[in-house]
């Protein structure tokens, strides 16, 4: 399935599509397109949006579009739920929410800096995703 969102990736939208890739659709392909894009692009490409203003996958009651994937797709993992306070944090401007929080923006922030391109980005972030999930297994 294609999914589509803002390019320009940061916290949420790394986050998003690491989770869909790899609880979601492992064969998930993304497209990143100014946010003016994202629903025409949606339309012609068949593709799902994803944060952005006004989807079902976005932001919602205070929550990041992470928190609406799992929910939408009914994932219990606890330790996603873990991950989804961190990413909440990170993306709604309530550092202080999680202890990770603050982390996780200022590594993101670093690599959009040395990764500018969005599909490079996310290639390197997934381990950063992966290291996270992992360790918050232990807790």
């Amino acid at each position: 399935m294609k999914w589509v969102t803002r390019s320009h990736v940061h916290v949420d939208r790394v986050a998003c599509p690491w989770l869909i890739k790899r609880f979601v659709d492992n064969q998930a392909e993304f497209i990143f397109v100014t946010r003016e894009l994202v629903m025409d692009t949606a339309k012609n490409e068949n593709a799902i949006p994803f944060d952005v203003e006004g989807v079902e996958l976005g932001h919602k009651d205070g929550h990041c579009s992470f928190i609406s994937i799992l929910e939408k797709y009914n994932i219990k993992d606890p330790t996603l739920k873990k991950l989804g306070e961190i990413v909440n944090a990170a993306d709604t401007d309530h550092l202080d929410a999680n202890k990770y929080a603050a982390g996780l923006e200022i590594i993101a922030r670093g690599f959009s800096i040395m990764y500018p391109d969005d599909v490079e980005n996310l290639e390197v972030q997934f381990k950063v995703y992966d290291a996270l999930y992992d360790a918050l297994k232990l807790y």
